[in-house]
């Protein structure tokens, strides 16, 4: 929740009460504020990366807790290919997944794959994004976050190229891998990007990508069976055509990750920063709030026994106090971390088992392969208007509970249409499965909302998004399990219902007004 909002709501701004908690002294222009009524003047300028002010959203609260809003870093045609590369990045992030799911019977029937090894292929999103959304901080700290998200790309573009022709089970099997190790530190590292480059405009650009993502998801769906068709009916076909929109989404980013580079400012050897960003120095003055500074992931400085380095800025000071008064602290002591991570694992777990089986279950019930294919489309397409809209209501919500609780009654209402009526109602059940697989756009928007720096962001979001990800491997391969041994979908849905409630829960745990570097 952005100071902003918390200032309508009458409410202590989030820094105020780290600043109060933690028994700093506020910087010397939040002091001159306070005491003169006006906002005081910015600190001096610290390049980041990228070459965007590093002090972009954080100018000094007025006397009523508001801030200025500041403009967005880098020059006007910078930042429109900025957003275009995000556009473009998000929506290469699903259809390697979804394309598959609406030709798993034809690659099933073509690979000789059994059911149980069909649920491990429709697991293998959620393990790869698990085992490789872990190494996107590292990466990002060495390379920086856009070159890895240029080379996530050219990973995903490969890997959906050499699939269908890699010969046999295992060849598929880990040119997928290939494709999802690329869209797994995209996912860690767009939000972050987000967070960094956009840092008083999160809530609409998490939803301009989001948006993006499940615009790609669902023209996959609805397009690949037709496409498939009118290209001569191999399935190969219809799964390489996807690495078009990969090569035309690396091209931004690109010109991107060069110039990013290129901005960055030669300075002495020393830690990265958390965020992947190269630590800069600031105002002239000795080393301490104003002097040199960058500090290294928390995290990985406890593994190494080193308490992480703390002399940012002192606007940057103010943003990662709570970081910072707690070196070497992991995320995992936070409850909030991890009612994040069990939110985002079973919703995952829910989409994945959509993606993967929802178009089995229609064409089971007597839907023809097209209209499957259109019907997973309808249920992904929903996530287009309202990934824009809900990660905006979120940031003005106190409480994000309330959203949790909405979306997933309309879920547990498609799962038991699809028990009972599967083929009279399906036009139904895959609308309220869409709204309810919109929790992945909420989960994205409370993972910016529950830490308070850049570097906070991507600690939470590599822990939320990697754990919860591994908590979302079995469901798919129990789903495809109990499939082949009952030749039915009764216990599958039986099982996705009882996860979703589940779901609820800890989504109401993680939508609470609070933030992680607090509980650490």
């Amino acid at each position: 929740m952005t100071e902003d909002h918390l200032a309508e709501a009458g409410r202590t701004p989030a820094r105020d009460r780290s600043t109060a908690e933690h028994g700093r002294t506020p910087a010397a222009g939040d002091s001159a504020a306070r005491h003169t009524g006006t906002a005081a003047p910015p600190a001096p300028a610290v390049r980041e990366s990228a070459g965007e002010d590093a002090n972009a959203g954080k100018g000094a609260p007025t006397a009523a807790g508001e801030r200025p809003r500041t403009a967005l870093p880098g020059s006007p045609w910078q930042r429109r290919l900025l957003v275009a590369g995000l556009v473009l990045a998000a929506l290469n992030l699903r259809p390697a997944i979804t394309s598959l799911g609406a030709l798993l019977e034809e690659v099933r029937d073509g690979l000789g794959m059994s059911g149980t090894v069909a649920g491990m292929l429709t697991s293998m999103p959620a393990l790869c994004f698990a085992i490789f959304g872990l190494t996107a901080p590292r990466l990002a700290r060495k390379w920086g976050q856009e070159a890895v998200v240029c080379a996530g790309l050219v990973a995903i573009g490969l890997g959906v190229l050499v699939r269908p022709f890699a010969g046999g089970t295992v060849g598929f099997l880990l040119a997928s891998a290939l494709a999802l190790a690329g869209i797994a530190v995209s996912n860690i590292l767009l939000p972050v990007i987000v967070k960094r480059r956009f840092p008083d405009r999160v809530g609409p650009m998490t939803g301009v990508y989001t948006m993006a993502l499940a615009l790609g998801t669902s023209i996959a769906a609805a397009s690949t069976v037709p496409l498939t068709d009118a290209l001569g009916g191999d399935w190969r076909t219809g799964l390489v055509l996807w690495t078009v929109v990969a090569a035309v989404a690396v091209l931004p980013w690109v010109v991107i990750a060069r110039s990013s580079r290129a901005a960055r400012p030669a300075v002495p050897a020393g830690p990265a920063d958390a965020d992947g960003s190269t630590p800069t120095a600031g105002p002239a003055g000795p080393a301490g709030p104003a002097g040199p500074g960058g500090s290294a992931d928390a995290d990985d400085s406890a593994a190494q026994g080193q308490p992480a380095a703390r002399g940012r800025s002192a606007a940057d000071g103010d943003a990662d106090a709570g970081a910072q008064a707690t070196p070497g602290r992991r995320i995992t002591r936070s409850p909030t971390a991890w009612a994040l991570a069990v939110f985002f694992g079973l919703q995952a777990t829910g989409a994945y088992i959509t993606m993967g089986w929802m178009p089995q279950m229609f064409r089971d019930a007597g839907v023809s392969a097209s209209t499957a294919g259109v019907l997973l489309a309808v249920t992904m397409a929903l996530g287009v208007p309202l990934s824009f809209v809900l990660p905006r209501l979120a940031a003005r919500l106190p409480h994000q509970g309330g959203l949790v609780v909405a979306l997933g009654a309309c879920g547990l209402v498609g799962y038991a249409g699809l028990w009972s009526a599967p083929a009279g109602g399906a036009w139904a059940w895959a609308v309220l499965l869409g709204l309810s697989n919109c929790a992945f756009p909420l989960a994205l928007t409370m993972i910016g909302m529950r830490a308070r720096s850049s570097s906070g962001v991507v600690r939470l979001s590599a822990f939320a998004q990697s754990t919860g990800y591994l908590i979302s491997i079995p469901g798919p391969l129990l789903v495809g399990a109990l499939y082949q041994h009952t030749d039915g979908w009764d216990l599958p849905i039986a099982l996705m219902g009882g996860l979703l409630v589940l779901q609820i829960g800890a989504g109401v745990l993680a939508g609470r007004d609070r933030i992680v570097e607090n509980e650490l």
